[in-house]
């Protein structure tokens, strides 16, 4: 029961945070909005019925039943018809879109307004509106790593031994259990104890793990003197590494492969045992290249986005398993929290950062998402306004009329497909992590 407890807890603690920085994003659109004068007759978090408004001078206030995003609504969004002509009829179904975006553009002015519209601000101004929301997510991101990495630090390998191995495996071994046969790791048969610290080895003091498993590595058949800290006393026990298979790693810590896609193994010394982890705060230096490094994989995503569409579709239908960096939906993210929080063996310290850091990765995330340069994203509009500020300033340049506003209402068509596409990809990805969820513990 508690473990469901803290299961529910995870996930009301992530629908809360991402409430909140869809609340911040579009805070991020509404100040420079009013700054620049645009009326904004809304801000919403949240889509579908409203569960609770208040107006505050000409804007109203609320909060939607659906928590899957947020918008604030301008006036005079769309430019009138070149020449302010009225509008033409059609009865195509993409016609009338955009028909219906220039009319409920031009309804939402009222009188003496025109000034206030959205399309009549300056190039910059628009520009600085619509980054406005990812940049708060951009914020939100940067602030978060920071408490994580400087306020609790990274998961690192410390010098206490956190596993002992019962048995000398190969690393080609299907078999991953030991059998009563199988020969004594050298560790488990010498006496070491998950929770001692390794103190000296071999008369060299050891001040990380890696320097400890380098020795070990390198001595093969040759007894090893290790003095370990255990229950605040040094015990010292002699352990003669096996020589056994181990796969090769690369400086990403991936097994490297020949030129045939086979794993690269080698020889080396073995005693059987793993490191505890511990949290290391980093400095502020190492906050900026953590968020870059987190953009560019969401940016990848991105690009490969079909392809990873394609992989869910098949694990979600198919036998085939889910990878665990590929792209997951609100529900995945929320069940992703709940597996954080429920787990026994995790520290709260520990809990905390992973969910500080998910909530970090998702507001970076919404950041590259909405820099994508299609309506309605924000990014969209970016596009039009930064469009309609080349043609001027080549206008200017061969000394010819100035041209009025780009009129993004024509992209209706298109801003229509975009969002049957999400809509279509947000549907699959929640059946997917319904079906075939993610689990970050195996």
């Amino acid at each position: 029961m508690e473990t469901v407890l803290l299961f529910i807890l995870g996930v009301v603690v992530v629908i809360v945070g991402l409430a909140l920085s869809i609340g911040l994003h579009e805070i991020g659109h509404l100040v420079p909005a009013k700054a620049f004068g645009v009326k904004v007759t809304q801000y919403m978090v949240g889509f579908g019925p409203t569960l609770w408004s208040r107006r505050k001078g000409e804007t109203e206030y609320g909060v939607k039943a659906i928590p899957l995003g947020g918008y604030i609504s301008m006036i005079g969004m769309f430019p009138p018809v070149k020449g302010g002509a009225a509008r033409t009829s059609g009865t195509g179904f993409f016609n009338t879109l955009v028909q219906d975006a220039r009319s409920s553009s031009a309804d939402s002015i009222g009188e003496g307004e025109e000034a206030r519209a959205f399309y009549r601000l300056p190039v910059f101004k628009r520009v600085i509106i619509m980054l406005g929301g990812p940049t708060m997510n951009l914020l939100i991101g940067i602030i978060l790593f920071s408490i994580v990495l400087m306020g609790f630090g990274t998961a690192q390998a410390s010098t206490t031994v956190g596993s002992v191995s019962e048995c000398v495996l190969p690393a080609t071994s299907v078999r991953q259990t030991c059998d009563a046969s199988d020969e004594p790791a050298p560790g488990a048969a010498a006496g070491l104890q998950p929770g001692d610290r390794i103190v000296s080895v071999n008369g060299t003091p050891i001040a990380t793990w890696e320097q400890s498993t380098a020795i070990i590595r390198e001595s093969p058949g040759t007894p090893l003197e290790f003095v370990v800290e255990r229950d605040g006393e040094d015990v010292a026990l002699t352990i003669t590494p096996k020589l056994t298979e181990r796969y090769v790693m690369d400086e990403a810590g991936q097994i490297e492969e020949d030129a045939s896609g086979q794993p690269v193994t080698t020889e080396v010394g073995f005693v059987g045992i793993g490191p505890a982890s511990e949290l290391v705060q980093q400095p502020a230096t190492a906050v900026l290249p953590a968020v870059g490094d987190n953009i560019v994989r969401v940016g990848q995503m991105i690009l490969n986005l079909p392809q990873r569409l394609v992989e869910v579709a098949n694990a979600a239908f198919g036998p085939g398993e889910r990878d665990p960096n590929g792209p997951i939906s609100v529900v995945g993210v929320g069940r992703v929290a709940g597996e954080i929080t429920s787990i026994d063996s995790v520290p709260v310290a520990s809990k905390v950062a992973s969910l500080l850091g998910l909530l970090g990765s998702v507001n970076i995330a919404l950041f590259v998402f909405n820099l994508i340069p299609l309506l309605p994203l924000d990014g969209g509009h970016v596009a039009g306004a930064l469009w309609e500020g080349i043609r001027r300033f080549f206008a200017k340049l061969f000394k010819r009329p100035v041209p009025g506003p780009v009129d993004t209402a024509k992209l209706m068509p298109l801003t229509f497909a975009v969002v049957i596409v999400l809509g279509a990809m947000s549907l699959l990805l929640i059946y997917a992590d319904i079906v075939k969820p993610i689990s970050i513990f195996g």
